[in-house]
């Protein structure tokens, strides 16, 4: 049996299994759920922990750029985009409480990679930026002092960074945001009607839900289902949504924990429901964006 066990495990680590084969597989092996269990969060596969898409990838153009908020302020960010003639979609995308990281921007990437013109704000810049800070505890208490007004305002300034852009489709530019960042983007859809699209992972709902009222953007939104802090004030918004007309769809993904895109964290990391959001999400942003 350990043969087996060593060249299952040895299977989950090169991607040969997702994690739900590992499991299943694992359970048949060792006879209980909590060591199968134990073990796919011990050794989750090496893409978890690397970048999906190469930060020096020869057909994309990244870098480290700065841009002026709405009301002056330089925000520092992170600007990926395809190497190719023309003018492309754009999305924003907002970090989570912790700040700008690698999986962040490299989630830009991705964006990227299908077309985009990705823009990734370091939202702390006001505070001195994320990597002013020894760690992410201090990080997010640095969030903490940020006002929605000085995060729209932020935003506001991305999008317009964008729309003077010649590689930029200034009518085609989407917002997605990842825990806090999910808040703050259906919090700055809330306030911009230059958005096409906006997408929420496990975001919080507005402080004062009749916001959603002035919401002019399609908006799409990711849940899980372990995720009850978040995912309970699901009904809420959609009923909010319809009361004053909005475009509105969701999914909640049965057993997600909070953060379960973050694949750069096997603790909280489910690719079943990563994989599906993410095809949603490039479904929904071909939809608004690409038409």
């Amino acid at each position: 049996m350990a043969e087996n066990i060593e060249s299952l495990v040895e299977d989950f680590r090169t991607n040969k299994l997702t994690r739900r084969e590992f499991l299943h597989n694992a359970l048949i092996l060792s006879g209980s759920l909590a060591i199968a269990t134990m073990l796919a969060d011990a050794i989750a596969p090496a893409i978890s922990r690397a970048n999906l898409v190469d930060p020096n990838d020869p057909t994309l153009s990244s870098s480290e750029i700065k841009y002026k908020s709405a009301d002056g302020t330089a925000v520092s960010a992170y600007l990926t985009r395809p190497k190719q003639d023309g003018a492309s979609p754009a999305v924003v995308v907002i970090h989570p409480w912790s700040g700008i990281d690698e999986h962040t921007k490299d989630v830009g990437r991705r964006f990227a990679k299908a077309g985009y013109v990705a823009l990734v704000p370091d939202l702390l810049s006001r505070q001195g930026g994320t990597s002013s800070f020894a760690s992410p505890e201090l990080a997010i208490a640095a969030g903490r002092k940020l006002s929605n007004d000085l995060i729209a305002q932020d935003l506001a300034g991305a999008v317009g960074y964008l729309k003077a852009q010649n590689f930029v489709r200034a009518n085609k530019i989407g917002v997605i945001g990842f825990c806090w960042g999910g808040g703050k983007a259906l919090m700055f859809a809330t306030r911009s009607k230059e958005l096409a699209a906006c997408v929420v992972y496990y975001g919080d709902n507005p402080a004062n839900i009749d916001d959603v009222k002035n919401i002019t953007a399609p908006v799409l939104g990711h849940y899980g289902g372990a995720d009850d802090r978040i995912t309970s004030g699901v009904p809420k918004l959609t009923d909010a949504m319809k009361q004053y007309g909005k475009s509105f769809e969701y999914k909640i993904y049965p057993g997600a924990p909070h953060s379960f895109n973050t694949d750069d964290n096997p603790r909280v990391y489910r690719e079943d429901a990563a994989k599906e959001a993410w095809s949603k999400t490039l479904e929904f942003f071909k939809e608004h964006l690409q038409s």
